[in-house]
Order: C-alpha cells, then structure tokens, then sequence
C-alpha cells in the first residue's frame, strides 16, 4: 500500500517515509507510527507521521503485518 490514504494508516502501523532532507534522493526511513501529523483523508505526496524515535516524514509505504 502506499501513503496516501489516512486511513490505511493507523498508530502502530510498521511504515517507510521519507523526510524532508531526503525527498531528492528518495531515501527511506523504516518505522513504526507514533502520530499521524497529516488532518486531511488523503494527500497526494502522502500522509506525514511521526514515528517513534521522533522522525518525521511522509509515508511512502505501509507495510503488512
């Protein structure tokens, strides 16, 4: 699934974001939803979270489990 719908993603969902230094690049950072930053249902360049640890970034994938 990718990043673009609030509701495939839930606190606690295991993700891979990129963050702002690394949109260029396309570099992504794995980890598990502490906070949905993002209000809207849906954003087209995906929805931004905070994951544990701190990290912010937009979600680029959201990982089955």
């Amino acid at each position: 699934m990718d990043g673009r719908k609030r509701s495939d993603i839930t606190i606690g969902s295991n993700v891979k974001v990129v963050q702002k230094p690394h949109q260029k690049s396309g570099e992504l950072t794995e980890g598990i939803v502490a906070k949905l930053l993002t209000k809207s249902a849906n954003h087209p360049h995906g929805i931004k979270v905070m994951l544990e640890g701190g990290i912010v970034g937009r979600v680029k994938e959201v990982n089955d489990n």
